[in-house]
């Protein structure tokens, strides 16, 4: 019998270990067909599933009641699964060094509740042999079982892309991959049960975490590249947006656009690759060079607003400053590494502290985090300068009126980020 048979049968448990953007949707499928054991470090987290709040958004209220998940911060329960899944973030260092420190506290976990026949699945996105040279010598350590031999690890990287409900689990192709062919065969099947697009076997686990790594690094290079174009375009007093429609009416033309790059993918896998990379002895200069374009952008589009601020005699005094949207992209309430605020700190450079408005963060986390408030929409009033720098929905339908209301009698300056707000031509207007 295959697992996913004794799954199906209810004869094992499959296990999620880390219930966050990516776990808990993951979870959520597999538990409307088979029995799942939801397990996360954060008590607070595992009660609001209980009472089935989702402040993930990825999922909602109404499916995180109707789940028969056993969410639990017990780690003890894990033992009762034979099939499991570690989704946990990889974050960095402030020096922009990989920060393993969540997938190896986890893997101990796995480890201490580790049985023979079980399967250990990581879906953290990682450079190349971490799963192989860093996980499994946890696990063995810690379960004192033989990896290969006791108990099989595999690698699936998460494709989920947070806030959109259309690239859905289900409906992207799964790359899988096994310590052995059986390993693999038997993975693979798992994740065909849930996610219909199918699965794309890979012959080993450094292949898989190669595939995920370079898809978010090309994807951060060409965005570098639109935002260096950007960059000359305003030098030329030339719109960047007219310019990439003009553009792309080319079959082959790719479609991205300027804009910050923050988050827990694409603004931070680069970094395992290249530090990879540079361990081999080799400096991966493109890579690199996207990097530093991409993260100096809130800086560069502060620097742009100061100037349109004197260029059209504004007192930097005590300018009123709102930003607009504080979330690492658009309609979900994630602020995981959001390049947002650099643009806060940018501005508090220059003595000007703004009020930040955000219709879908949760409100604690960001004074947690961040230490300020986030402040609703009606406060954003007698403003001098507004900078939409999220594609909220909330932002992308404002009318005039409401755009108006938003600031004082004298010159009023929008800073466009993503280009979504339609404005008088009496506005001083900039965007990207």
């Amino acid at each position: 019998m295959t697992i996913i048979e004794e799954l199906i049968e209810k004869k094992e448990k499959l296990a999620v270990i880390g219930l966050g953007y990516v776990g808990l949707p993951i979870a959520v499928s597999f538990a409307k067909t088979v029995d799942v054991i939801g397990f996360d470090i954060n008590e607070k987290k595992v009660n609001e599933y209980k009472m089935g709040k989702d402040g993930t958004n990825e999922v909602g209220n109404d499916e995180i009641s109707k789940t028969t998940i056993e969410f639990t911060s017990d780690e003890e329960k894990l033992l009762a699964a034979k099939f499991n899944i570690i989704a946990v973030p990889t974050p960095l260092n402030s020096d922009n060094t990989p920060d393993l420190t969540p997938l190896e506290k986890a893997s101990e976990i796995m480890g201490r509740n580790l049985k023979k026949g079980d399967y250990v699945v990581f879906e953290s996105t990682v450079y190349p042999g971490v799963t192989e040279e860093v996980c499994l010598p946890i696990l063995e350590k810690n379960s004192n079982l033989k990896g290969g031999v006791d108990f099989k690890i595999g690698y699936s990287p998460e494709r989920i892309n947070p806030g959109d409900k259309q690239h859905r689990l289900e409906n992207i192709v799964k790359v899988v991959s096994g310590c052995d062919d059986e390993s693999l065969e038997e993975i693979a099947g798992v994740y065909e049960h849930i996610v219909k697009a199918g699965t794309y076997k890979v012959k080993n686990i450094k292949t898989a975490e190669a595939a995920k790594i370079i898809e978010n690094s090309q994807r951060d290079i060409n965005i570098a590249f639109m935002n260096e174009l950007s960059i000359i375009f305003n030098k030329m007093n030339i719109n960047t947006g007219e310019v990439l429609k003009a553009a792309s009416t080319k079959w082959n033309f790719l479609n991205f656009m300027p804009g910050l790059v923050g988050g827990h993918c694409i603004g931070v896998d680069p970094y395992y690759l290249t530090y990879k990379a540079q361990q081999l002895g080799y400096n991966p200069d493109v890579i690199l060079a996207g990097r530093k374009i991409n993260d100096q952008m809130g800086e560069y589009i502060i620097h742009s607003a100061i100037k349109l601020m004197i260029k059209n005699q504004m007192s930097l005094k005590s300018p009123k400053v709102a930003i607009m949207g504080l979330t690492f992209k658009e309609n979900t309430p994630d602020i995981r590494n959001t390049r947002v605020i650099d643009m806060y700190h940018e501005l508090q450079e220059y003595g000007i502290t703004p009020k930040v408005c955000d219709p879908v963060v949760q409100k604690d986390e960001v004074r947690r985090e961040y230490g300020f408030d986030i402040v609703d929409f009606e406060d954003i009033k007698d403003m001098d300068v507004v900078i939409f720098a999220v594609a909220h929905k909330e932002f992308e339908n404002l009318t005039e009126e409401e755009l108006s209301k938003m600031f004082g009698r004298d010159k009023k300056i929008v800073i466009d980020v993503k280009g979504i707000v339609d404005c008088p031509d009496s506005y001083i207007y900039w965007s990207l």
